[in-house]
């Protein structure tokens, strides 16, 4: 890999960074910080990106739970559901979000495409500037093409996102680095 691979990623992160609304990563944070339980969902690498923010949230302090996890409670009204990805139209997600949102749950998404069938379902919509194969074909989608494979450049600007949303969370709850580390895990 050569140092003008390495700078194309930063410039493509960078300017993907920089085009997200930050009035959306407010009502993210807001809808977080007032959910009495949080609930995440994602597929593939985006579902990876989703189980790394339900780990901060937890050293947060926030009730959170992995979708389809054997421990995952029964999700309830008032409950918080966040799910990540790229096309908004994986099959199985927007069956867990007509679910949740029939129990009387709130949907928030971090997507490609606002106008996709989970954009439409959510209260609270982040949309990333990146492009995808998954999502060339819907409307709104970005026509270019990224340097990196995939989703790649959409997964790692989620990753982002959610670690700001989550320094702004322990930022406004007076949450210190001291006390995120105490709910590290222990028995590793």
């Amino acid at each position: 890999m050569s140092t003008s691979d390495l700078e194309g990623v930063l410039d493509e992160l960078g300017n993907a960074l920089r085009a997200v609304d930050p009035g959306e990563l407010r009502a993210l944070q807001e809808r977080l910080g007032a959910a009495r339980r949080v609930f995440v969902a994602g597929a593939g690498r985006s579902g990876l990106v989703v189980r790394a923010f339900a780990m901060r949230l937890m050293h947060l302090g926030l009730h959170v739970h992995v979708v389809g996890d054997v421990t995952t409670p029964a999700f309830a009204a008032g409950d918080l559901l966040v799910i990540g990805s790229g096309s908004g139209e994986t099959d199985s997600l927007c069956a867990v979000a007509r679910k949740a949102k029939a129990l009387g749950g709130v949907l928030a998404v971090v997507t490609i495409v606002p106008s996709s069938t989970l954009g439409q379902l959510a209260e609270v919509v982040v949309r990333v500037d990146a492009p995808s194969p998954k999502a060339v074909a819907q409307a709104g989608a970005p026509p270019r093409r990224s340097v990196q494979p995939m989703g790649a450049l959409f997964e790692q600007t989620m990753l982002l996102l959610l670690d700001a949303v989550v320094m702004r969370l322990a930022a406004a709850r007076g949450t210190s680095p001291d006390e995120l580390f105490a709910r590290h895990a222990n028995l590793e």
